[in-house]
């Protein structure tokens, strides 16, 4: 690998926090589609962390933070929950959402997963909805989210599984992966499947420590009116194929969006409504 195509950490962490600050508004709008798509498997990570009333909880890369409220309501008055994100954007839109909720028990700062600027031991739960997988040193995060529980505290994660049961977002991925002439991810490279295949999630929680670890797969298709509106709802908001186009002039990366459009035609059905596979990895561990 030569210098110039080595994986640099800090820029992709740069270039990570700017497309998420463009995306902030886009990624807020479609909250009611992330809630009727992600929200079952949530409350399923929530119930195996034990989030409960009076739990302290902290949320890394909260993003917009709708999955921020929802456990703020399991926890209420006597608990908490912070919300972190790289991106300050996006994070304001959680913020303003809580208060708008009469959320008095949330709070947020804009944080990097992989350094938590908090004191040890002052967590009971600490979460992550489809976040880890786009964090350059994930060991490091997951070891950071280690120090910051309470002795038994536990650590929640949802993934996505591989590629192949992810046609939604595998398929834009390869054709911008081909029109970027990128070739496929490195072992231990950040990306939506860094941590879908069998075991890995498990072992990534085995080697910061946790115990009792535990993971299940969880099938959450994604339905949509149209593949229109799925292309809408990736060009606007999924920062990782924006990442991919970034060296492409406006033609081709015009280019490379219709044939992405195309390709997520095959999961619209003749009745009009779009279903794509999307299969979840729900993983837990104690301290």
């Amino acid at each position: 690998m030569t210098a110039t195509n080595a994986f640099d950490p800090d820029r992709y962490k740069e270039t990570t926090r700017n497309q998420w600050d463009n995306a902030a508004a886009a990624w807020h709008a479609w909250a009611p589609t992330l809630r009727s798509w992600l929200g079952p498997a949530t409350e399923r990570m929530l119930d195996l962390a034990g989030v409960g009333p009076g739990c302290r909880v902290l949320d890394v890369a909260a993003g917009a933070g709708e999955q921020t409220l929802t456990a703020a309501a399991r926890v209420g008055a006597g608990g908490s929950v912070l919300a972190t994100d790289i991106s300050p954007s996006i994070l304001r839109f959680a913020a303003s959402e809580a208060e708008r909720g009469g959320y008095r028990n949330v709070a947020t700062r804009v944080m990097d997963g992989e350094r938590l600027e908090l004191d040890d031991a002052s967590f009971d739960v600490v979460f992550s909805r489809v976040g880890l997988i786009y964090f350059p040193d994930q060991q490091r995060a997951l070891s950071e989210m280690h120090r910051v529980l309470v002795p038994g505290g536990r650590v929640a994660a949802i993934v996505y599984s591989t590629a192949e049961l992810n046609g939604f977002f595998s398929v834009p991925v390869g054709i911008a992966r081909r029109h970027g002439k990128l070739g496929p991810p490195l072992p231990g490279q950040p990306g939506p499947f860094s941590l879908g295949s069998a075991g890995v999630l498990e072992a990534a929680l085995s080697r910061a420590g946790y115990r009792d670890v535990k993971v299940e797969t969880v099938s959450a298709p994604l339905r949509m009116k149209s593949a229109a509106e799925c292309l809408r709802f990736e060009q606007e908001s999924f920062g990782a194929l924006h990442q991919m186009l970034a060296s492409l002039d406006d033609a081709a990366r015009h280019a490379a969006w219709a044939e992405i459009g195309a390709a997520l035609g095959q999961f619209e059905h003749a009745q009009g409504h779009f279903v794509a596979p999307c299969e979840l990895v729900i993983g837990v561990g104690t301290k």
